[in-house]
């Protein structure tokens, strides 16, 4: 029961960081389900994958209903979305087998490194200028393999990869976070079926899972963080968001580091 309810409360947090600051929940559902699982002394050599996969999975349906927010507003660019999604699709899948050949420990430190990254980005607004058109399928479909790659090895919907490279090409930062929510769908969906696939015989497993997703933690968190989300929305028109992107990116920093030195 302990378990559920922080899960349920984990959930909340995302789902209102989510709205509020249009960052994805993987960034932070995957540091705490490392904790977590560590906590209920799962195998160590399955950890990090269980709780990467199991983050993606939720980010399946919560971006559904992002998703039809965003197309509700018409902000979505689906000729954008379809360049880039066969090779999102196709670099989630790679991405899932180089994260099936890495030890737990060195997907951790990776994530670490990754979350400092953004926790970077964040903090200081780093974001390209609009300098150029976006690329042609082929190259399209290369960025979207580096996109899906990165994504499925840290266990995130490609939000903090695929709306600079969109601002970078001459689209509206309404447009880029619509599309690139979209774009988190197939990453989502592609990214849990491969951790799935690539667990299924693995006999350290606890129960409660399929493969590298484990459903408890997946229930509980979708069930609050699809409650809050419109919240967090809400939110986002009355406090300032500036400094709350600060706030979250030093919360990020310390998870981050937390990573590296865990």
């Amino acid at each position: 029961m302990d378990g559920l309810i922080v899960y349920l409360l984990l959930g909340a947090v995302v789902g209102v960081v989510a709205g509020l600051l249009g960052v994805g929940g993987g960034l932070i559902i995957v540091p705490v389900l490392i904790l977590l699982f560590e906590s209920y002394a799962f195998s160590p050599a399955i950890i990090t994958h269980l709780a990467i996969g199991t983050s993606l999975a939720t980010i399946v349906l919560t971006s559904i209903s992002s998703v039809r927010a965003h197309h509700l507003h018409a902000a979505v660019l689906w000729p954008v979305f379809w360049k880039l999604t066969p090779g999102i699709i196709l670099g989630t899948l790679l991405g899932v087998l180089v994260a099936n050949m890495l030890s737990s420990a060195v997907l951790k430190n990776f994530f670490g490194f990754f979350e400092l990254a953004v926790a970077l980005q964040m903090g200081l607004e780093l974001r390209p200028h609009a300098s150029r058109k976006l690329p042609g399928r082929v190259g399209a479909s290369l960025v979207g393999s580096v996109i899906g790659g990165l994504s499925a090895l840290v266990g995130i919907g490609g939000g903090s990869l695929t709306v600079p490279f969109l601002v970078w090409c001459n689209i509206t930062v309404q447009r880029a976070v619509a599309t690139a929510s979209a774009c988190g769908l197939p990453i989502a969906i592609a990214g849990s079926i491969g951790f799935m696939f690539t667990g299924w015989q693995n006999s350290q497993l606890p129960v409660g899972s399929s493969g590298f997703v484990y459903w408890p933690a997946l229930m509980g968190i979708v069930l609050t963080s699809m409650l809050t989300a419109p919240l967090g929305a809400r939110l986002a028109h009355r406090l300032p968001a500036r400094s709350l992107k600060r706030v979250f990116a030093i919360f990020l920093a310390i998870l981050g580091i937390h990573m590296l030195l865990a």
